[in-house]
């Protein structure tokens, strides 16, 4: 009778045992990420421009011990604290954000280098304001904690395959080109559009940022537009084109070589994105 005493003991212990581990397993797995590239760097900070500590291999997993932005502070290789960005990781509570502090967002300033893009009627060229606007835009998002990542930062030459690609090869929440539009007769035309080629959450993002633009941009409001455009249309990544404005209207380049119409812009897709994030199941 002792003997079966003694054993009961052991097997709920046992249980015990057993049970403590599959809760720790869990609460592990469940504040876990996995690593989706070959080499990934861990570092001594929340940010590239920190040292790196050591690297970890495509499928590892990494224990989540804090978050901030778009890094995470985690344990690697069982015993090494560092950060990692969290855009190059498999994370199950961030696979759809839901504040624009956690997304990643392309900006794509249209034209540049040999492609200048439309003319002013003084020949001022596209890509110039696009890469203003931009850079206003990035600026911005950057303010609210996003990752930003921008296809161009100069003048120089970016193929519209690059582009897209680009977004895909960051894991992007989204990708937003910027363009200003051009009419066949100098100022016969006039406003702003918002273009989308997938429906869903492509069209959403366009319809975000242009209400924001119809509340707070001077100049016409065309609306939200179906658009057969490479950059938005190549791609698995929510993507929307904006024409800004028509160059070669001299009502419209007044506004749009202006930096306050530049940061009403900027201050509206960041409304915009901020408002399409918050909506997201």
């Amino acid at each position: 009778m002792k003997r079966i005493v003694q054993n009961r003991g052991w097997i709920i212990a046992g249980i015990i045992a057993i049970g403590t581990f599959a809760i720790l397993l869990t609460i592990f797995f469940s504040n876990s990420v996995t690593v989706k590239v070959a080499e990934l760097n861990v570092r001594s900070g929340p940010s590239v421009s920190y040292s790196v500590k050591g690297t970890v291999k495509k499928g590892a997993h990494l224990q989540v011990i804090k978050r901030q932005n778009n890094w995470l502070k985690v344990i690697a290789n069982h015993r090494q604290v560092g950060w990692v960005a969290s855009w190059l990781v498999n994370d199950t509570q961030i696979t759809n954000p839901r504040k624009i502090a956690e997304a990643t967002i392309v900006i794509d300033p249209g034209h540049g280098g040999v492609d200048t893009g439309a003319l002013s009627n003084t020949g001022k060229q596209e890509q110039t304001y696009t890469l203003q606007i931009a850079k206003k835009v990035a600026q911005q998002l950057r303010a609210t904690g996003a990752r930003v990542i921008i296809t161009r930062d100069s003048d120089s030459t970016v193929s519209l395959n690059k582009r897209p690609e680009i977004a895909e090869t960051n894991y992007a929440d989204a990708f937003i080109s910027f363009h200003l539009d051009s009419s066949d007769e100098p100022n016969t035309a006039s406003g702003v559009t918002s273009y989308y080629y997938h429906p869903g959450r492509s069209k959403q993002i366009a319809t975000d940022i242009n209400d924001q633009f119809r509340s707070s941009l001077p100049l016409p409001n065309r609306g939200v537009q179906f658009g057969d455009f490479l950059v938005i249309r190549d791609t698995n990544v929510p993507s929307v084109l904006l024409e800004t404005g028509y160059i070669n209207s001299n009502s419209n380049f007044t506004a749009i070589k202006s930096v306050n119409y530049q940061n009403q812009i900027a201050s509206s897709v960041t409304k915009g994105l901020t408002k399409y994030f918050a909506n997201q199941a």
